[in-house]
C-alpha cells in the first residue's frame, strides 16, 4: 500500500496569517512538522500543499517536498483532494500544519487502522481531555463515539451534557486523518455541487461531512501531548516547550 503524507499549510489565516512560517528555535513551523512527519515509516513521502509562493519557496529552500495547490480551497481537505490528483497512492494521510510538538507514534496511529480494515475509507484521531479549560473552549472540537470507536458526531460545545452521569471522560479531536482516494472524491465532489454539508457548515468541523453522508469514520485514542498553534500567544507556549526539550535532549531530531 502506498501512503503519502500531506501538510497542508496556507499563508492566509483569519486568526494568524502566515502561521506555517513562524520562527520555532530558528527554523519555520511547517518545517518541523515536516520533520516529524519523515519519521514515519510507513509513508512512500511527505508533501507540504500550499497556495502560497512564499511558503512553497520557503519548502524548497529547506529540501522539504512541496506541492502547489488551487488558493481557492475552502478547506484543508479539498487541498489533500488536490494532491490526490496529482500524487497517486493507496492512503493520503492529513497533517495539520500548525502541531509542531506532533508525535511520529501519533500520525502512524491514523494509518494503522487500515491494515486491519480493507473498506475503511476514513480515520481520524482522539486524544482524553485532561485540562478542563479545552472542554469548554470552541477551538478545541469535542469527539462523541459509538463503543466501537466510530465517530457520532463531533462539536465545538461542551457534549455529551452530563445530566444523568458524569462518569464519562471528554475527548478532543486530534488533527491527524486518514483517507482512501475514494473518500476525497466524495468530499470534494460534494463541496463543488452543495458547498459544506449543513452541519459541518454550523459548527465549521470537516469531518462532519462524512458522517452526515453515512461514512464511517474510524477513531483512535492516542495519548498526544501535542499543542496546536491557533494563536500568537499558542505559539509562545511551542517555542517554550521545544526549548524545554532541546535543553533536555540536546536535539530534537
Amino acid at each position: 500500500m502506498k501512503i503519502i503524507g500531506v501538510i497542508p499549510a496556507r499563508y492566509k489565516s483569519s486568526r494568524f496569517p502566515g502561521k506555517p512560517l513562524a520562527d520555532i528555535c530558528g527554523k519555520p513551523m511547517v518545517w518541523w512538522v515536516y520533520q516529524q512527519c519523515m519519521k514515519v515509516d510507513d509513508f512512500d513521502a511527505v508533501y507540504v500543499a500550499t497556495d502560497d509562493d512564499t511558503i512553497f519557496s520557503a519548502c524548497e529552500s529547506l529540501g522539504i517536498n512541496a506541492v502547489m495547490t488551487s488558493d481557492s480551497h475552502r478547506t484543508g481537505t479539498d487541498r489533500i483532494g488536490e494532491v490526490a490528483q496529482k500524487v497517486p497512492a493507496d492512503l493520503y494521510v492529513n497533517i495539520q500544519g500548525d502541531e509542531p510538538l506532533l508525535e511520529p507514534e501519533t500520525i502512524k496511529a491514523a494509518i494503522t487502522p487500515f491494515y486491519k480494515d480493507g473498506n475503511l475509507l476514513v480515520s481520524n484521531l482522539m486524544a482524553k481531555i485532561t485540562d478542563p479549560v479545552d472542554a469548554v473552549n470552541f477551538t478545541v472540537p469535542k469527539v462523541i463515539t459509538n463503543r466501537d470507536g466510530v465517530g457520532v458526531y463531533l462539536t465545538r460545545a461542551t457534549a455529551p451534557y452530563p445530566k444523568g452521569s458524569i462518569d464519562y471522560a471528554y475527548y478532543k479531536q486530534v488533527c491527524v486523518y486518514g483517507f482512501k482516494p475514494e473518500a476525497l472524491r466524495f468530499y470534494c465532489e460534494y463541496g463543488k455541487k452543495y458547498g459544506k454539508a449543513k452541519i459541518e457548515a454550523v459548527e465549521d468541523i470537516e469531518i462532519l461531512r462524512f458522517i452526515e453522508n453515512g461514512y464511517k469514520v474510524q477513531y483512535i485514542e492516542v495519548g498526544s501531548k501535542s499543542v496546536a498553534v491557533d494563536t500568537p500567544n499558542d505559539l509562545e507556549k511551542v517555542r517554550k516547550l521545544m526549548k524545554e526539550k532541546m535543553m533536555v535532549g540536546g536535539n530534537l531530531l
